[in-house]
């Protein structure tokens, strides 16, 4: 086991940022910290790092009690927050090297693990560009670098891909994907829910400082009522149309706007032969018609009440 929290606890005055707050991370997984703005994540993480005192709990890290001048635990982690953490007046291979010089003393070894860094986030062409010179998605990248480049066993990642294009948010996915096939444990953050479905293995769910919910995403979306989701576009439906398939068997609710009809079913059932079925006696003219079953981002509202984004 990598990380083990235990009846974590956390005040902020009157205000409890963390309630007990207990789960434990096994090695090599990719372990995804979900939960709405102000739900105690980033409190969570900055107790883990022993960068904040916590009123009550036990944090374990690689089986050894974490303390804030734990430095050999230290040495084996990376930490990549989500503002950009690096010095405007270096060089992109000045700021991998100063950070990584941080764990590793050893010039040719650094050297050695600086230049990997680099190639792994594919700054190669950019080493001697200064941060302001680069784009948000090429910063995010020596971000990254900075945070991975002495090898850590953990790594913590908190929005990673926040701001930036589709070219630089895919590689820093596959990044992920690959310092984990290295044999690095992480733990991921993000408003991204399509994201997280790609990359994390195990999933918790956070809200008010407690747990809501933890597991699989194929388990997360097991414990909620919700079923197959169907669209269908129409310029030409009526209330009584719309009020006979709300009385089709299996269909939870039905909501008409902006000329798309969303039908949901409840779990373990799949309507959309019998909803074609029932525009076709209609005749009921349609543009796209579609069928989903349960998203994580649906998990998270059902479970939460909110928006990951609330």
């Amino acid at each position: 086991m990598v990380v083990k929290v235990k009846d974590l606890v956390k005040r902020y005055r009157d205000i409890l940022a963390l309630d007990h707050l207990s789960f434990s991370i096994n090695e090599g997984e990719v372990f995804g910290l979900l939960g709405p703005n102000g739900s105690g994540k980033t409190t969570a993480i900055n107790c883990i790092l022993s960068l904040l005192k916590y009123d009550r709990g036990e944090i374990w890290i690689f089986g050894q009690p974490m303390r804030p001048d734990a430095y050999d635990i230290k040495r084996n982690i990376g930490i990549v927050m989500q503002n950009i953490a690096v010095y405007n007046e270096l060089t992109a291979y000045q700021n991998i090297d100063y950070f990584c010089g941080l764990y590793v003393k050893d010039k040719n070894q650094r050297k050695k693990l600086v230049n990997e860094a680099i190639e792994f986030v594919g700054l190669g062409e950019f080493t001697k560009f200064y941060p302001r010179k680069l784009s948000g998605g090429l910063l995010r990248r020596l971000n990254i670098a900075c945070g991975i480049a002495h090898k850590p066993k953990l790594i913590i990642l908190d929005e990673p891909t926040v701001a930036v294009d589709p070219q630089s948010r895919n590689k820093i996915l596959e990044g992920i994907l690959e310092l984990n096939k290295q044999g690095a444990t992480i733990i991921y953050t993000s408003h991204y829910m399509d994201e997280v479905e790609q990359i994390c293995s195990r999933i918790l769910i956070i809200d008010k400082g407690r747990e809501i919910a933890t597991g699989t995403k194929d388990e997360l979306k097991a414990m909620i009522s919700l079923g197959e989701k169907i669209t269908v576009e129409s310029y030409s439906i009526t209330e009584k149309q719309i009020s006979a398939i709300k009385k089709l068997p299996g269909i939870t609710s039905v909501d008409y706007k902006n000329n798309a009809l969303i039908i949901k079913s409840g779990k373990g059932t799949n309507n959309l032969e019998t909803v074609l079925d029932f525009i076709r006696k209609e005749n009921i003219h349609f543009g796209r018609i579609y069928s989903e079953m349960p998203t994580l981002n649906d998990v998270f509202l059902e479970i939460t009440g909110k928006e990951l984004r609330d």
